[in-house]
């Protein structure tokens, strides 16, 4: 998914929200959804990727266990990655404007929008998975992603 960000955000902003809440049908697999906000436009697609594994975070592409998703950007935009496991999970968000399939950079800044689970900070570079991980369990996982731009 090539989802890297470089800079400093700034200001803090508060936390993402994760809420969970009961299934609809006892012993079902729970779901991981998210609702995105703030993005700067309905251009282009939103590219998505949970995963649970450290080493492949951002970029999910090497995890061949990573729930993917391409939406079509919109003024409400809601992801809902199926059924999971339980276990910690990160996800990554990319508005791609021009749905060219990657984020764009000048330079080494973003050009595009980015989002992590969790509010994850950025820096010089993409957060680390133990600041975007959240956990799953028997019931829904329901995620607010908040979408960033530099440029």
């Amino acid at each position: 998914m090539g989802a890297t960000g470089a800079g400093d955000e700034g200001a803090s902003a508060p936390a993402a929200k994760v809420v969970t809440s009961a299934l609809a049908v006892k012993g079902a697999v729970p779901h991981v959804t998210a609702r995105i906000t703030d993005l700067r436009s309905t251009k282009g697609q939103i590219l998505a990727c949970l995963t649970r594994d450290p080493d492949t975070f951002p970029d999910c592409d090497k995890d061949p266990e990573a729930h993917r998703l391409i939406v079509p950007a919109s003024k409400d935009v809601e992801l809902d990655f199926g059924p999971v496991a339980q276990g910690r999970y990160a996800v990554a968000l990319i508005h791609d404007e021009n749905a060219n399939g990657k984020l764009d950079k000048a330079l080494i800044i973003p050009r595009e929008g980015f989002g992590f689970s969790r509010d994850a900070p950025v820096r010089m570079g993409p957060p680390a998975f133990d600041k975007a991980a959240f956990a799953t369990g028997t019931e829904n996982t329901r995620l607010t992603i908040r979408m960033r731009y530099l440029l």
